[in-house]
């Protein structure tokens, strides 16, 4: 038999679907499906909050105290009746798994209305009470270390195209990029996107690594690995891009990005101290000892580092020759 996570998956999946239908008639069964799904999603999570717990007991309506047959007691549930909407939420504060009560009491009073046959409410506040169940979902799945993407597929993808849960997941994937020690002070949380798909929903998979020669990426939107790499490369083009395109048309000039002759990214930056990327610093003569005037990156990638800039080193090379 499928397990009660298996079985809040598929029903979750199926309220999505009939959700994104926009169908008057499909909309009762979203509702009923997706209602349903939420509230075996947080039953499983009460469960892994104790592990060694009898589940039964758990998520039981009605229990009471028993003998052990050793002086003590214990609980044991009566009738098969699992706990309803408004004892998960009691019970999910005491096991210290976080549910937003609040944001499905719309939800079970619609879903209590449809099951009289009857509700006031439109089609449209149907459909804006299911998407506030989104977030719970994520909630929920975060909770049981599960990951989203992997369990409902294209489900997880319509729920994020609502603007609720995707804000909400942007703000938690961006937070786990906070606390990275970045090479370059032009990269910034914001600019992280997937090569993959290009989504913004790129979180660090330990949130607690502080640097960025460690840290290890994921999109949340494909669950594909984002590579560091790619993720500074395309950042530094974001913010400068326009720069180094407008330079090279106006004045064949290369800048502000140059490729590192380490890693061989296009990630060092004019006036900054090192690469983007590998971390490697710029250590050369900036200043020319000849005349004075500042020695260009492109220059010390040139292989004039002898502490002249381009013109001083031709009118140099030029002396030597004759």
């Amino acid at each position: 038999m499928p397990s009660l996570f298996q079985n809040a998956v598929a029903s979750i999946r199926m309220g999505v679907e009939d959700y994104r239908q926009q169908d008057s008639d499909r909309d009762i069964s979203a509702v009923r499906n997706f209602y349903a799904g939420v509230l075996l999603l947080a039953k499983e999570a009460l469960i892994r909050a104790a592990p060694n717990a009898d589940a039964q007991i758990i998520i039981g309506a009605k229990l009471k105290p028993v003998s052990d047959g050793h002086g003590g007691i214990e609980l044991a549930q009566v009738g098969h009746t699992t706990i309803d909407f408004q004892q998960i939420g009691e019970r999910a504060a005491d096991f210290g798994v976080s549910l937003d009560h609040k944001a499905l009491k719309a939800l079970n009073t619609i879903r209590n209305d449809m099951e009289h046959h009857y509700t006031s409410e439109s089609a449209t506040a149907i459909r804006a009470a299911i998407s506030k169940g989104f977030p719970v979902v994520a909630s929920l799945f975060r909770q049981l270390k599960e990951e989203p993407i992997a369990r409902l597929g294209d489900a997880w993808n319509a729920m994020l195209e609502t603007k609720e849960l995707y804000d909400q997941e942007l703000r938690s994937a961006r937070a786990t990029l906070e606390n990275i020690a970045w090479f370059s002070p032009s990269i910034s949380p914001e600019l992280i996107k997937c090569g993959q798909c290009q989504s913004e929903l790129v979180e660090q998979v330990k949130a607690d690594n502080e640097q960025q020669d460690t840290a290890q990426l994921r999109c949340r939107t494909c669950g594909e690995d984002v590579e560091m790499a790619d993720a500074i490369e395309s950042a530094i083009d974001e913010v400068y891009g326009t720069d180094a395109y407008l330079r090279y048309k106006d004045a064949a000039e290369n800048g502000p990005i140059y490729d590192c002759p380490s890693c061989s990214r296009a990630t060092l930056v004019e006036g900054e101290d090192g690469c983007a990327n590998c971390g490697e610093p710029l250590d050369y003569e900036t200043e020319c000892s000849r005349c004075g005037d500042s020695i260009g990156i492109q220059d010390y990638l040139d292989g004039m580092d002898e502490g002249l800039c381009g013109y001083c080193a031709h009118m140099h090379e030029k002396i030597m020759r004759e």
